[in-house]
This record gives C-alpha cells, sequence and structure tokens, in this order.
C-alpha cells in the first residue's frame, strides 16, 4: 500500500496548495490512501466544516485535527456526521467524533488511522497518550483487522513523538509527528519494521514564523508585548509530509521518506528518490 500522510494545514495558502496539488500527486505516485492533517485550515485556529469538505473533495480520504480541534464550533456538529475526520483519541471524554477508525482503500484494504495528543509542554493536561494508543492497537491487531495502521501523533516535545514511536514499532505501520510545524530530517524505518518521521511540517508559507505573518510573532519575541493578532502567511505553501510503502501481508513499512512539493522547500519526492 502506498500512504501519503501531509502535515499541519495552515490557513488559505495551505487549503489552495491542497486544492491544487494533491489529486495530482494521488496520480503521480499511484497512491492509494491519503491522510491530511487539517487543524490549522480555518484562519490557523481549528478546522471548520466547509473547509474539511474542500480538504476531502481534494483528494483526502481521512483528516485528522489536534489540540485546536474544536476551535471552530460548528466542528462540534460535523464531526459527528462525517466519519472521515479524527480527533485525537486522549482529548476530552465527552468529545463527538472518534479518535480512531477503519477505513478502507480503493481495493478494499483496511488501515486504520488514529491520532493521540502529547502532554510535554502542552497548554491542557490530556489523558496518557501511551495508554490510549495500547489500548487502539489491541483492539485492532496490524495484520488481522488492519492491513496498515496510521497514527498522528500531535505533540510539542520531540522526545515524546520519538518514544511514541519506539512504543509501536512493529504493532504500526507508521507513526508520524504534527503540530510543531517544521519539518524534521530523520524519517527511517524502526528496527519492528515501523516508519517513523518526528513531524510532517506543514502545507503553508514557510516564509514565515510556524505558517503565521513575521511581524507579530517578531514583535512579541523582541518586546514581550503583544500588538495584533497571529494570521496566517499568505505565500505560496509548500506541501510537507511523509510518504510509506507498506507489505501487505505483514503490514510494516518497506520503505518511507520525507516528501516536499512547491513553495519554498526544496522538492523531494517518492518519484525523484
Amino acid at each position: 500500500m502506498k500512504i501519503l500522510f501531509l502535515g499541519d494545514v495552515m490557513g488559505r495558502a495551505g487549503r489552495t496548495a491542497i486544492s491544487e496539488r494533491l489529486a495530482g500527486l494521488r496520480e503521480a505516485w499511484k497512491l492509494d490512501f491519503v491522510v491530511v492533517n487539517g487543524e490549522n485550515s480555518s484562519n490557523g485556529m481549528g478546522l471548520s466544516a466547509e473547509h474539511a469538505k474542500l480538504l476531502l473533495d481534494a483528494g483526502a480520504d481521512v483528516v485528522t485535527l489536534g489540540d485546536h480541534a474544536f476551535d471552530q464550533k460548528d466542528m462540534m456538529q460535523f464531526i459527528a456526521q462525517e466519519k472521515r475526520v479524527i480527533r485525537p483519541l486522549n482529548f476530552a471524554k465527552d468529545a463527538p467524533g472518534a479518535g480512531a477508525r477503519l477505513f478502507e482503500d480503493r481495493r478494499g484494504r483496511k488501515i486504520l488511522v488514529a491520532q493521540v495528543l502529547g502532554q510535554v509542554f502542552m497548554k491542557r493536561p490530556f489523558d496518557d497518550p501511551f495508554a490510549a494508543v495500547e489500548k487502539t492497537l489491541k483492539a485492532y491487531p496490524l495484520g488481522g483487522q488492519a492491513q496498515a495502521i496510521l497514527l498522528d501523533v500531535h505533540c510539542e516535545a520531540t522526545s515524546e513523538k520519538m518514544a511514541m514511536g519506539h512504543f509501536c514499532d512493529g504493532k504500526a505501520s507508521m507513526v508520524v509527528g504534527t503540530h510543531t510545524h517544521v519539518p524534521t530530517a530523520d524519517a527511517m524505518v524502526l528496527p519492528g519494521g515501523t516508519a517513523y518521521l518526528t513531524d510532517a511540517g506543514m502545507c503553508g508559507d514557510y516564509n514565515s514564523v510556524i505558517g503565521m505573518e513575521k511581524a507579530e510573532p517578531l514583535r512579541r519575541f523582541i518586546t514581550g508585548m503583544p500588538k495584533d493578532r497571529f494570521t496566517p502567511a499568505k505565500g505560496e505553501a509548500s506541501l510537507a509530509g511523509f510518504y510509506v510503502e507498506t507489505d501487505d501481508r505483514t503490514g510494516l513499512a518497506k520503505r518511507c521518506m520525507a516528501v516536499r512539493v512547491g513553495g519554498r522547500l526544496p522538492e523531494q519526492t517518492p518519484i525523484s528518490a
């Protein structure tokens, strides 16, 4: 199975890049399944129902959220109706929607998509991510109910993401980090066969401060005082993510690489590798 995960979609620039490029990438790279983290798609804070539909119509099979899951209030109702949107496993117990769900690719192969929030340096005290993931992986064993398993680990700390990768090694097809909006250079297949990347980066304008127009973040760093709201940068976006090829028999990864297309980042694709 050829799977593509795209990191945090940031504002209009990120949405536009997804709309213009994703369908072409699905065809050119012969992708079987695409997951997109969409939690910053709506003005950099959360995901609205309208923008969730846009990402799904553009070619995403599943959209994951994060700590801003319900910043856009209409997501509370929309996620209960739209099964292709996934919120974190360890969010509030009464939150609508699901943190993991089994899907099918176009050939009928089953893939489990799950997301979990980290605890280190996060503003809210979320439930234990390791216990939440362990329970889910036991319910959907790799090579049994699921022919592939993708886990989106939405964390601030790289150490926590790495620990989750090793915790899931051999039990998931791929573990990919999100949240920090900066792509890392450590794409690898772990000893047990799980593809791992600490952070996929963002789908947004990299001539920015993690996707936001530079002036206000710079002012706050220099003076310590806010003046305006953060606003997403509007230049051409780079699509940044993680490409993984899995073995249908075992569900484990055979090949993986970080990918980048368009915008300011140097291009890196599975076709040119």
